[in-house]
């Protein structure tokens, strides 16, 4: 069901690690050639292309393109009450994690009358991608708007992408969600036409974002990418993937557990132990063949294990699993051994870190309180995940007196003449000269 990858008696670089772990192939320029033409007809477009492009992707022509704050207010009273309770729960813990997020303003006196204040402003206006297809996301929309909300941005809208089963609206779990957390401004749009929605906005219909943040697929990757830099984004996420550092105090069952949970998710998810001890290598692979056969989504999870995305990888020792997790810098990585919170903190590349064996993903995912939109596809080495600071920018106020300004004038006109730009020499003489 699943490989091995034997890496014992190996010391390889993070690049050879990275190959002998690789992940599923995604031809993201194949996407982004498909979404041209898409991201083509919503900025030349009008709503009738929208409701369109809907159709001709979700199988369904809404009614309207924005949600009504009716089906809004609609959504929260039937939701059941059980479910209300547990968003509530996560909703508290989510805000109670990201309230310590927030930045404060710095001052730094260079010298006596100069001085450089770093303010963190929030965008204008963002927009949040929630996906929907084979799963309901309302974690996603706490994931993303709670950030949003804390940062203080005033403008925040959410898509998501029309149900035929629901009349042309969202998952009405989503817009319970939504209503839940105060957000008005709700889209029954998905995929790439939804991103170029809120890159381009359409007057009338919704206005241009600043920010546009969220997962989803491989289409949804692929216009964030064409469309960076006219908005900007989290990240380019890709499938889910799942590491687990492990040695022999770890719980066969639990293990194969936290693997399937996230090849649940789709067919080219990724899962990887990486352990010192064949013994519970051995153990998670008959806990895999007598698990998988039970879950909802068996067919699925089956083969997101058995694709070369996913594998067990033999160590010597938690030493080498270590060089191997942050070579292959998941976006999930839980570390089940027996000194989890030592060996947690030699942990460089990971989206984010489960430690210890009640730590699993499933609770960073809902209720833990961190936010589960994480860097994906090895991105980890350079990214964070989504948080306060992705909706705020740091701007730099300076401010210096005459005497500042006089005392450093001739350092500033030195460099300008080394790198032959009279010019900028020529603003700072200028001062000078006047009496």
């Amino acid at each position: 069901m699943i490989r091995t990858v034997d890496l014992r008696n190996l010391r390889l670089s993070k690049a050879g690690y990275q190959e002998r772990l690789p992940r599923a192939t995604l031809d993201i320029n194949q996407a982004m050639a498909s979404v041209e033409p898409i991201l083509a007809r919503v900025k030349n477009g009008t709503l009738s292309d929208l409701l369109d492009l809907s159709l001709e992707f979700d199988g369904v022509r809404p009614a309207t393109l924005r949600v009504s704050q009716k089906d809004l207010d609609s959504s929260l009273a039937q939701l059941d009450p059980s479910v209300r309770a547990a968003l509530e729960l996560s909703v508290e813990r989510i805000r109670r994690v990201h309230n310590d997020q927030q930045r404060n303003e710095v001052t730094t006196t260079v010298v006596d009358g100069g001085s450089v204040t770093e303010r963190w402003i929030p965008v204008d206006r963002v927009g949040l991608y929630v996906p929907g297809g084979r799963a309901v996301y309302p974690s996603s929309v706490m994931m993303n708007v709670i950030p949003a909300q804390i940062a203080q941005v005033a403008s925040i809208a959410v898509a998501s992408p029309p149900q035929k089963e629901f009349g042309g609206l969202p998952h009405p779990t989503i817009l319970a969600t939504c209503a839940l957390l105060g957000i008005e401004e709700v889209y029954a749009i998905g995929g790439a036409q939804a991103i170029a929605l809120f890159a381009y906005g359409m007057e009338d219909i919704c206005d241009k974002c600043d920010v546009v943040t969220g997962p989803g697929n491989i289409y949804v990757a692929a216009a964030k990418r064409a469309l960076r830099g006219i908005i900007g984004i989290d990240s380019e996420a890709g499938p889910t993937e799942i590491a687990i550092l492990a040695d022999d105090s770890a719980d066969p069952v639990n293990v194969a557990a936290d693997l399937i949970s996230q090849a649940e998710h789709d067919v080219i998810a990724a899962a990887v132990l990486v352990t010192d001890s064949p013994k519970l290598a051995q153990a998670v692979e008959i806990e895999l063949k007598r698990q998988v056969p039970l879950t909802k989504h068996s067919d699925r999870i089956t083969t997101a294990l058995s694709g070369i995305q996913s594998a067990i990888a033999l160590v010597d020792d938690i030493e080498q699993g270590l060089d191997v997790v942050n070579a292959y810098a998941a976006e999930h990585l839980e570390i089940q051994t027996r000194n989890a919170h030592r060996d947690s903190a030699k942990v460089r590349n990971a989206g984010a870190v489960f430690i210890g064996p009640f730590t699993p993903v499933s609770l960073g995912d809902y209720s833990a309180g961190s936010n589960h939109v994480l860097p994906t596809g090895g991105c980890a080495c350079h990214s964070s995940g989504l948080s306060v600071a992705t909706f705020l920018r740091g701007l730099h106020f300076i401010e210096y007196d005459e005497k500042a300004f006089r005392d450093i004038a001739q350092t500033v006109i030195t460099l300008a003449e080394a790198e032959d730009l009279p010019a900028h020499g020529q603003a700072m003489s200028a001062r000078l000269d006047r009496p």
